[in-house]
């Protein structure tokens, strides 16, 4: 009876981690799937040395509350600003030509798409339309609650009235986060 309560609350446990899992995918195929089914894009710009970007996979990422928002509402690509990928978008080819395969984990040169996205930190959360068009980068780490702000914010098209700081200033005093932290 013990190990059959015990394989219960393993598979309980196992099962409500995956719930949490965000389905990411690549720029390219976000875009394809925004074809069938149009939705926002969520792109977390990342590299491997980052402290930040690691820390915002442990606590906002793992988080079920942003998970659940961004795989109903988004959809969530994760890149490597840093990396050797070709990515091709808006009928362009991003590349990064001056890569070193040797560096590892350590700082590399800025990934071509990188600088077309205006990213110039670690972490960087860029949000693109249902069309595939360029909305804002977000820099820097973010929580739960932090990140349920923008996420709600674009999905709502709010951002569209926002021509000046005190209109986003108004938004963000009223806003009242529901994540769980």
């Amino acid at each position: 009876m013990k190990k059959l309560l015990i394989a219960s609350f393993l598979l309980l446990v196992a099962s409500n981690i995956q719930a949490q899992k965000i389905n990411w995918v690549t720029i390219e195929e976000a875009l394809e799937l925004q074809k069938e089914n149009p939705k926002k894009i969520i792109m977390d710009v990342y590299t491997t040395w980052c402290g930040p970007c690691k820390l915002l996979d442990l606590r906002t990422f793992a988080n079920k509350d942003v998970a659940n928002y961004i795989n109903t509402h988004y959809y969530a690509v994760k890149f490597n600003g840093e990396g050797n990928d070709t990515v091709n978008f808006k009928e362009n080819v991003f590349t990064n030509p001056q890569f070193d395969p040797s560096r590892g984990n350590k700082r590399n040169s800025a990934h071509q798409f990188t600088k077309y996205m205006r990213v110039n930190a670690y972490p960087t959360l860029v949000f693109f339309d249902e069309n595939g068009a360029f909305i804002t980068p977000i820099k820097g780490f973010q929580s739960p609650q932090q990140l349920e702000l923008y996420l709600k914010l674009f999905k709502t098209d709010e951002y569209k009235n926002m021509t000046d700081q005190a209109k986003f200033n108004e938004y963000f005093q009223a806003f009242k986060p529901e994540f769980q932290g």
